[in-house]
């Protein structure tokens, strides 16, 4: 999975990435590798809930039907959610406009013991504001080095950092557009402005590579993900997640001294004795 890393200082060229991709493994298998994988993450999540000492922030990234929320959906599903929070980033509020720009992200940032997934993140500040020209160059320019400059800080404190950006094809994105239209459950994610965001197709992509390429670090990678198979996407960010915490080699907090006595007295309060 190591493949799907951007090295730092790599320049990115979209065009040079597959999208439709399997890894060469039989789909049944590879949904079979996300069930144990699955399991597997919701494992250490409680090992990192319980350690209370590690931190671990997600970044998905991706165009419109990428598959963001099925991600989480798929790969986190399982996880207690007393330790782990998905945060949304949509159109900024007034207030949140009245600071800088990073200000309503890093109060979501992981405490210690937690994971955060971030759907969307602080990189729209350099693709939609980008691409829409809501603020000037000189201003977005500069927001590369500013975020490097916060992700540094969030490792330097302890946080592990994964990025994924996913990686579809336009014509993959027309069909899953036309899927929501032909299931009248998926209907209300439909928003005739995502086809006029089509239009930017080109220029989104512009911003994606900048965006890679500039910002993908050794404390803060980027993995581009293949996407236009939903199942090897999420089996891609399941791998990746589960070997990155399990790397942090964590250890459950040390037992209560003279733990069995509190066996024995429990033992005894079951079969009746008197306390």
């Amino acid at each position: 999975m190591e493949n799907y890393c951007v090295p730092p200082d790599t320049r990115v060229d979209l065009e040079s990435f597959q999208t439709y991709y399997d890894g060469e493994i039989e789909k049944g298998a590879g949904k079979d590798q996300l069930k144990d994988l699955s399991k597997t993450i919701r494992d250490l999540q409680e090992l990192l809930y319980a350690e209370n000492k590690q931190k671990v922030l997600i970044v998905l990234q991706g165009i419109d039907t990428s598959g963001k929320d099925s991600t989480i959906e798929h790969v986190f599903g399982r996880v207690n959610p007393q330790g782990t929070k998905v945060v949304n980033f949509k159109v900024p509020t007034s207030k949140e406009l009245a600071h800088d720009y990073l200000w309503r992200v890093h109060q979501h940032t992981p405490g210690k013991g937690e994971i955060v997934i971030f759907n969307r993140s602080h990189y729209e500040d350099v693709l939609v504001v980008r691409v829409h020209e809501l603020v000037p160059q000189a201003v977005w320019g500069k927001r590369y080095d500013h975020i490097n400059a916060f992700e540094r800080l969030l490792a330097d404190e302890g946080t592990t950092i994964l990025k994924f950006f996913l990686n579809i094809s336009k014509k993959e994105q027309a069909e899953r557009f036309l899927a929501r239209l032909d299931r009248s459950h998926k209907r209300w994610k439909f928003n005739p402005d995502d086809l006029a965001e089509r239009q930017y197709w080109n220029d989104y992509k512009a911003a994606f590579e900048e965006m890679l390429s500039r910002t993908s670090t050794e404390y803060a990678p980027w993995y581009v993900v293949p996407s236009d198979r939903k199942w090897y996407r999420n089996l891609v960010v399941a791998s990746v997640v589960a070997d990155k915490i399990k790397s942090l080699n964590m250890q459950f907090p040390a037992e209560v001294p003279d733990i069995d006595a509190y066996r024995d007295q429990l033992t005894a309060m079951i079969a009746g004795k008197p306390e």
